[in-house]
């Protein structure tokens, strides 16, 4: 009896690891040339309706922009958790970006969506300067933005 109590309990520890598997994400944008103030990125995670759900990076260090990432902003809100150890130094004109992050599995060919929300200061702010769906075949492909990102791309 203890044996086969044992065995369902090292088989439930292997059940729960194997949902739980993650994999690196480098996330890569190309921002255009323009005249300005480094810019503020989100990088997060959407289903396929579009409602947020989790925070991947966020490029700028001075959180009292973070509400000029709108989309991301009210999805997220604002709340400390979903940024805190997540965010970095601004992007700057005409510079590429990269950051690398884990993603689980699960969210892979999925529905789920890669979006960019993007902010300069006393310039125009981009709801979802970007938006990819994250799928493995989409790996490498670059998608232009719609504001200040030229080019962005995602990797394995």
């Amino acid at each position: 009896m203890k044996k086969l109590a044992a065995l369902l309990g090292l088989t439930s520890v292997l059940a729960l690891s194997g949902a739980a598997q993650a994999r690196e994400l480098t996330l890569t944008s190309e921002l255009k040339n323009y005249g300005g103030n480094e810019a503020y990125l989100a990088f997060y995670v959407t289903d396929a309706n579009g409602q947020y759900q989790s925070t991947l990076w966020v490029a700028g260090k001075k959180a009292k922009y973070y509400k000029h990432l709108r989309d991301w902003a009210r999805g997220s809100g604002l709340s400390p958790s979903e940024y805190d150890g997540i965010s970095g130094a601004s992007a700057t004109s005409g510079r590429t970006l990269s950051v690398t992050v884990q993603v689980d599995d699960a969210l892979l060919d999925a529905g789920y969506q890669i979006r960019v929300d993007s902010s300069v200061e006393d310039q125009r702010d981009n709801r979802a300067d970007v938006t990819v769906p994250l799928t493995t075949a989409g790996a490498g492909q670059p998608v232009a933005g719609r504001g200040y990102i030229q080019s962005f791309t995602y990797d394995f």
